[in-house]
């Protein structure tokens, strides 16, 4: 079975899509948001693709699109629609890696009975946890950490986000017993290249294959 991932986040607007991209990138994955919520201004795949440097066949198409820009459960209720949690199954990528992304945090409702963390949970694949290193992420990294081992899901490591902030970056590992698989810093320019060259010093692909 070839490697699948699915990239969470200890809240919303962390530099999920921008890490997903250079994950991506980096084991030559495929990659599928299976709720998009907001297409004004182009979605997550289209920014994968163009970030990550992915030809259209390695964008797996969403299983919902929405135009509201909110969670997703609330974009459904505004626009009549019912998201069906178990539809979300994981899609064969025919023997490619798999790098899915999640929305928002782990507690973002898909309707009033389910959760993100309830498909991961179904799931049964590794994550990623990607949290800031800005104040208080250390108390949203944990809490995200207890939720994660509480339902049983494998945390492959946690990818900081942000400038260097050593001494939280540490207290999350230790206190929460995760590992640290690297740091992405805000970059500017952002571009294919610079995430790219990004990524090639901050991670190694070695391990996203433990």
């Amino acid at each position: 079975m070839s490697r699948r991932i699915v990239v969470t986040g200890t809240d919303t607007e962390i530099g999920k899509t921008v890490f997903s991209a250079g994950l991506a990138g980096l084991l030559g994955a495929n990659y599928w948001k299976p709720i998009q919520a907001g297409l004004g201004g182009g979605t997550d795949s289209q920014r994968v693709a163009r970030l990550g440097g992915l030809s259209d066949d390695r964008i797996v198409p969403e299983r919902y699109r929405l135009e509201t820009p909110a969670s997703p459960y609330h974009a459904a209720a505004i626009e009549g629609v019912r998201i069906d949690a178990e539809s979300l199954d994981v899609p064969d990528t025919g023997g490619r890696p798999l790098v899915i992304e999640g929305a928002g945090g782990l507690m973002v409702p898909l309707s009033r009975s389910t959760l993100y963390i309830d498909i991961f949970a179904r799931w049964q694949l590794p994550v990623v946890l990607c949290a800031r290193t800005e104040l208080g992420t250390i108390n949203h990294s944990l809490l995200s950490i207890a939720a994660l081992r509480y339902r049983a899901i494998e945390i492959l490591g946690i990818a900081f986000i942000g400038e260097r902030n050593s001494e939280s970056e540490s207290a999350i590992c230790e206190i929460g017993r995760v590992r640290r698989l690297g740091r992405l810093f805000r970059l500017s320019p952002l571009t294919a290249n610079t995430l790219q060259a990004a990524f090639n010093n901050s991670f190694r692909r070695d391990d996203f294959n433990r």
